[in-house]
């Protein structure tokens, strides 16, 4: 199949406009007589429901929490970007679009990453009519704060529950449409398969997590909105539950997987403090606006730190290293992401770490305190530092946080085209589910600004567009292809529980995650990465000769759930190891240390490699085939990436 972008032509800057008004439109009446599938009910699910609902469609949505308020959206602390220009500090649309493009380290599409930075302007004020109580200036203008990536302030937020904030306003606006009847709302339902008739998208197959009841739904389109896989390296920031399980059914159903070793390493992640520990915690970005970060300038004062001989008082302010303001004047702590993460492991592995396990270091706010007042940091972040003693049991008024990277979001996902469809007709993807706006680096306050975009303001347009080159006769369940889809499901199921070895669901999940961070994590070689393929294929073949799953299907069974989750991402995994091989270059978080420039920068190769990679599921146990699909860059100069 060749992938076909859809691309509108025309100058960069008119695109979606002249688009919004070339796709094909659903008049009002026949609106009713099409049926949408909604999976997942975050951000992108949750206003992608609510909008298509106030349309017209009739939309199921399907949760795998008790409510949609669940979703893992609300975690997303720090704010929301959006090209405002509120601050006059010179930002505008096109620097929104320039700073995602070289944040991505110049992977993404430039169409895309234009009309996400147009869309932008509308969701603050789609948010702000929704009662999101956005933070305020003395005047009573929306506030403004600066994150990484960016010389300008241009991040709405809302202390530092923005996520959660948002989400009450698009979990509102679903209310309304499940009140009227337009969305019939599935809670406590997994997606386990996709179903395909005649070549396009008509429905999937689902799990009751309650019950264990089978059940198969259909319509006319399917929306994945099922954010990402960062839970394949087990350790991550994302909630538990985040797995990848409906994305990559859709990939074996033939739905194309695109970028998938492009990982985030977030920095500012309370470090590992033992064995014990199911998933990491995030300090928002938010924080390296008013925090410094350092380490001690020497190993042998680092080591005297870590083993309790001096306290973190006792070191004076010329032997301390803030290392982001030394090696990016220009940028100071707000360089992105992948370049703060890459920076402070460097400084660990020099032994400047701290901490009891050296792997971390410290984000101090005693400058922010002295100029401006603990009142002052408690207005900004204070609900952040009291989780952050909760977490730790030190208070980071008195001493300074200590922060180390981990794996946090994931820029690859499900390729789509321009219309956010995917290689299957029918089938969606928005959200961190796809891949389509952040190249291999995102940069912060940019998660809630793609999810709401997609959802608000582009598949209402694009999915119409579909729908009315779509007859609107009633989809069923009884066609052979869903009853065939169920038994597979099925199937799958039983074979999961019949297999009764000795190690858990949570020990191979363990494994693979040990595998995915050494080899496939913050640095990668070539050498590691053929370890790792053969160790994640080991791993699979003892998983599935040494499961044990307890129960039945036909109850409450979460050790079933997981088994599941966990057979994907050994799948998944794998595939993330063949792309972080085939892709011989350091872009962004994806940094292999073959290629890096003298300063240990990532260094990119354009001339072979600016392309999305969106790989074809050629049956299990079988090499998956490699599509390209090339990167024109018209409207931005093609430049080795530059904080300093």
């Amino acid at each position: 199949m060749k992938l076909e972008a859809k691309i509108p032509e025309g100058p960069l800057a008119e695109k979606w406009e002249k688009h919004k008004f070339n796709v094909k439109l659903v008049n009002p009446a026949n609106k009713r007589k099409y049926d949408v599938i909604v999976v997942g009910t975050g951000l992108a699910g949750a206003s992608a429901a609510a909008s298509l609902a106030e349309l017209g469609y009739n939309v199921k949505a399907f949760s795998f929490h008790d409510s949609p308020r669940r979703a893992h959206s609300i975690a997303a602390q720090g704010g929301i970007n959006a090209a405002k220009n509120y601050q006059n500090d010179g930002d505008s649309v096109y620097r929104l679009f320039y700073d995602t493009i070289k944040g991505g380290d110049y992977r993404a599409r430039e169409a895309n990453v234009y009309r996400l930075a147009q869309v932008s302007v509308n969701i603050i004020d789609q948010c702000v009519a929704q009662g999101v109580p956005f933070a305020r200036e003395y005047g009573g203008l929306l506030a403004n704060r600066s994150f990484g990536g960016a010389q300008v302030s241009r991040t709405f937020y809302a202390r530092g529950q923005t996520g959660q904030q948002l989400l009450l306003g698009a979990y509102s606006a679903l209310s309304r449409q499940i009140a009227y009847g337009k969305v019939k709302m599935y809670t406590r339902t997994e997606m386990l398969d996709l179903v395909v008739v005649d070549g396009q998208a008509r429905g999937i197959v689902t799990r009751n997590l309650i019950t264990g009841e089978i059940q198969t739904h259909a319509a006319h389109a399917v929306l994945l909105c099922t954010g990402g896989y960062g839970n394949v390296f087990y350790l991550s920031t994302n909630a538990k539950y985040s797995n990848a399980t409906a994305a990559w059914r859709a990939h074996k159903k033939g739905a194309y997987f695109a970028n998938p070793c492009f990982t985030q390493i977030h920095p500012t992640c309370i470090p590992v403090s033992g064995d014990y520990q199911s998933k990491l915690t995030l300090m928002s970005e938010s924080l390296r606006n008013d925090g410094r970060v350092w380490v001690p300038k020497t190993v042998e004062m680092a080591e005297r730190l870590r083993a309790g001989q001096i306290r973190v008082a006792d070191i004076a302010e010329e032997d301390r290293d803030y290392f982001l303001e030394r090696k990016y004047p220009a940028f100071g702590n707000l360089v992105p992401r992948d370049v703060a993460s890459r920076n402070a492991k460097m400084m660990c592995d020099e032994g400047r770490g701290v901490g009891q396990s050296g792997l971390a270091v410290f984000l101090d706010f005693a400058d922010a305190i002295k100029r401006n007042g603990a009142d002052w940091v408690s207005q900004k972040y204070g609900n952040l530092f009291a989780m952050y003693e909760k977490i730790t049991g030190e208070d980071p008024y008195q001493q300074p946080m200590r922060i180390y990277p981990a794996v946090h979001y994931t820029m690859g996902g499900l390729w789509v085209d321009y219309n956010l469809q995917t290689t299957v007709p029918g089938l969606y993807a928005l959200g961190e589910c796809n891949f389509s706006d952040h190249g291999a680096n995102r940069l912060g306050a940019s998660a809630l600004m793609q999810g709401l975009a997609d959802g608000y303001f582009v598949i209402p347009y694009t999915l119409g567009d579909y729908l009315a080159q779509t007859a609107p006769k009633p989809v069923t369940t009884e066609h052979a292809a869903f009853q065939e889809a169920e038994a597979q499901v099925r199937e799958r199921i039983n074979k999961l529980i019949s297999i009764n070895g000795t190690r858990t669901p949570t020990e191979f999940h363990k494994a693979l995650g040990h595998i995915m961070w050494e080899y496939c994590g913050m640095a990668r070689t070539a050498e590691g990465l053929r370890y790792a393929k053969q160790a994640i294929q080991q791993l699979r073949k003892e998983f599935w000769t040494d499961l044990k799953v307890v129960g039945v299907n036909e109850e409450l069974n979460q050790t079933l759930e997981a088994a599941g989750r966990v057979a994907d991402f050994l799948e998944l995994g794998e595939l993330m190891v063949d792309d972080a091989l085939n892709r011989d270059e350091s872009c962004g978080g994806h940094f292999r240390e073959e290629y890096q420039t003298p300063e240990g920068e990532a260094l990119r190769d354009d001339e072979n490699f600016a392309y999305v990679a969106a790989w074809e599921y050629q049956g299990d146990n079988v090499p998956e085939a490699l599509h390209k699909e090339d990167l024109a860059f018209e409207n931005v100069k093609l430049t080795q990436r530059s904080y300093k």
